[in-house]
């Protein structure tokens, strides 16, 4: 059995390294772009972005002054539970972690009706995965979310006859009408299926995948480079100034569904991706 303890410990240590690291994906990514980049004011925004993560990490300052809210991706084996109250302990890593790195605090306490800073910025959002994989132990996602790419993003129930040109529909729509309050380049995680509540969620875990890293098929790989292409066509460009490096990648996540149902959701990731994944108790 997993001890919250050793969970909440690994939040706090991955949450100042991901405010102040830029993912290694994503710095090769990047890299990349420049080199390719035609728009040379589209070259110089890729280089300030790559001067803007050297410096973070060389003076462990914060890659953007939004760091976000905090998600907690907690994958278990097939074979392990976890002990004690793993929200109230996460919580409690999140505030001493913002403290003690001297992080924004982002968080409200209530959406509608209390928009007071909590001032720890907690509560964290914690999303718990059983028989993620064979065995025990358990991999940690923690990721800080800024408010620019969250807003820009988007959820649809279609039809089921909309196919695959309606979810891209859907994602080029979703970029064209808010890209640029996103930080481009982006990430784009695109969710499809499962219920309502849960496409959102596929559609962050996209955001965890390394970028460059194979899908999960070669129909998902050439329906992803579809997509990448179209978004980058869009000449949105690196900070919405114009270029070809509207996004560093698009990832796709499916799933089960309804038989009457196309859930999809797009959920950007902005040019500071940061993620940091941990193993613990295997």
């Amino acid at each position: 059995m997993l001890a919250s303890a050793i969970i909440a410990d690994a939040v706090r240590a991955a949450i100042p390294q991901a405010a102040a690291s830029l993912r290694p994906d994503a710095l090769v990514a990047l890299r990349e772009a420049a080199e390719h980049e035609r728009s040379p004011r589209g070259r110089a925004v890729l280089t300030q972005l790559l001067d803007n993560a050297c410096l973070a990490e060389r003076d462990a300052m914060p890659l953007c002054q939004d760091t976000g809210t905090v998600w907690v991706r907690i994958e278990l084996g097939a074979d392990e539970s976890i002990s004690g109250d793993v929200q109230a302990a996460i919580d409690a890593a999140v505030a001493q972690a913002y403290a003690a790195a001297n992080l924004r605090m982002s968080v409200v306490r209530d959406a509608l009706f209390d928009r007071e800073n909590t001032r720890d910025n907690t509560p964290a959002f914690v999303d718990i995965v059983t028989g993620a994989r064979a065995g025990t132990g358990a991999t940690v996602h923690v990721m800080l979310k800024g408010g620019g790419s969250d807003n820009a993003s988007r959820i649809e129930m279609l039809v089921p006859s909309a196919g695959r040109e309606g979810v891209m529909q859907v994602v080029l729509e979703a970029v064209a009408r808010k890209a640029t309050g996103a930080c481009p380049p982006l990430l784009v995680g695109v969710g499809v299926g499962a219920t309502f509540d849960k496409v959102g969620g596929l559609a962050k875990k996209a955001l965890l995948r390394e970028i460059g890293s194979a899908a999960a098929s070669t129909e998902l790989a050439a329906f992803e480079a579809e997509l990448l292409a179209a978004v980058n066509a869009t000449g949105i460009g690196p900070a919405g100034l114009g270029g070809d490096t509207t996004a560093l990648a698009v990832h796709v996540a499916t799933a089960p569904c309804h038989i009457a149902a196309l859930p999809v959701a797009v959920n950007l990731g902005c040019s500071a991706i940061r993620s940091v994944s941990v193993e613990v108790g295997a």
